[in-house]
């Protein structure tokens, strides 16, 4: 589904873009690289590893991190999906390694915890409520299933090769990476003044931290959790930096069960399916509705910047369905987030096709109008060395700078749309 908000106000362009790429799991992280892929090869002149700004948000900081570090769409569909790239080697298994450590130092409390009970009922038999203790074995509750350590070595591994960084001050273009204070409640934006010092890949760590599922990351005495809590996209960083068109990416909206072509599962209401899925529908219901309200505002405070954000269809059970840490669907689900945004950059091409051109880019017709694959024209890259990547990636700066993009011409679609 794509949601468009043409600007009101619409001023002379100068091209600047700024990417917002929301969380949702490593399952949602497979619809935004599928999304991506689709806007790469379906629009001329937008290449989505030299905009102006990004911000990533939980899984999200993954993809916007890696974009903004000069990684192709390509590379990382090879990293994520297929497992074939030359420089990195990803194992999902580092999503799910038990917090061992987590799970011991809350056990090592226990004897404390006891005895200290044990002593109050002592001194006040009657005094001593099974409430009390209750809360008091609270906190030998681990506050995370899995270690999220792994998970930040791996992209410091990945981050400090092949001439990319892992500080957020070296890189060329700007990058946030949004976390929750978990003991205030406040939003901090890493890669912004006071907080550019911090780590990229302990910023994503921290971003990705999803309370029951991960343990709040340390950071300067302070621990954060996943930047969702807060709010779902965090496009407003993005919007305050002077852009002309805003891209944003949310995997998680609510199922529409009515719409969906068959039953899902073989129920007929969602509530049959149990649990899991009922606090699914309400997660996704809760971070729709507050975006649709910030996108309501956006539109409001910034009259001169074009937005388009791609979300999947409600009908969509392929997204609502796959258990979110299921890896071994990754390939499926991002070939259905490619062909499903090329459907919908299809079906908006007259409305689309006059907004996008007037930031320098252009709809490829021959892309949206032929059957086409995630892989399709992918190829691998021949190997590289350290000194080699440094080398191209100094080339491909220079050649940038040297050639300016040009603006291309209307073509009678888009000529007659704007009529």
């Amino acid at each position: 589904m794509l949601v468009l908000q043409a600007a009101r106000k619409p001023q002379q362009s100068q091209g600047r873009i700024g990417l917002a790429i929301a969380g949702g799991g490593p399952i949602g992280g497979m619809y935004e690289l599928g999304a991506l892929r689709a806007l790469d090869e379906a629009i001329e002149g937008f290449d989505p590893a030299h905009l102006e700004v990004y911000v990533g948000v939980s899984s999200g900081s993954f993809l916007a991190a890696g974009l903004a570090n000069g990684l192709s769409t390509a590379e990382l569909y090879r990293i994520f999906i297929t497992g074939d790239s030359h420089e990195v080697r990803f194992r999902p298994e580092i999503f799910l390694r038990p917090a061992l450590l987590e799970y011991a130092r809350r056990a090592a409390n226990l004897p404390g915890v006891a005895w200290q009970w044990w002593v109050d009922l002592l001194g006040n038999p009657s005094g001593a409520q099974m409430g009390e203790l209750f809360r008091r074995m609270g906190g030998l509750v681990p506050t995370g299933l899995f270690d999220n350590d792994g998970i930040e070595r791996f992209l410091k591994d990945v981050f400090t090769r092949h001439g990319r960084s892992n500080d957020f001050r070296e890189l060329e273009h700007r990058l946030f990476v949004v976390a929750v204070d978990l003991d205030s409640g406040e939003a901090i934006r890493f890669g912004s003044e006071g907080w550019d010092d911090v780590p990229i890949s302990r910023a994503i760590q921290a971003s990705a931290a999803l309370p029951g599922l991960y343990p709040p990351v340390a950071i300067r005495d302070r621990h954060f959790v996943d930047g969702a809590l807060r709010r779902t996209m965090h496009a407003s960083v993005v919007l305050d930096h002077g852009i002309d068109l805003m891209i944003g990416i949310n995997p998680l909206v609510p199922f529409n069960a009515s719409r969906a072509g068959q039953r899902p599962h073989g129920v007929d209401k969602l509530s049959e399916a149990g649990l899991p899925v009922v606090l699914s529908q309400t997660f996704r219901t809760l971070l729709q509705s507050r975006m649709q309200v910030g996108l309501a505002k956006y539109a409001q405070q910034y009259p001169a910047i074009d937005q388009m954000v791609l979300e999947p269809d409600d009908d969509d059970g392929e997204m609502f369905f796959t258990n979110i840490f299921s890896y071994s669907s990754r390939l499926r689900l991002c070939e259905n987030a490619f062909r499903r945004t090329l459907d919908d950059l299809r079906r908006r091409r007259e409305t689309l096709g006059p907004i996008l051109l007037r930031h320098g880019l252009r709809l490829r017709d021959e892309v949206l109008d032929a059957p086409r694959s995630v892989a399709d024209g992918l190829q691998r890259p021949p190997r590289r060395t350290e000194a080699t990547a440094r080398l191209h990636k100094a080339l491909d700066r220079i050649d940038r700078h040297l050639q300016p993009p040009v603006r291309p011409r209307a073509t009678k679609r888009s000529a007659r749309a704007m009529v």
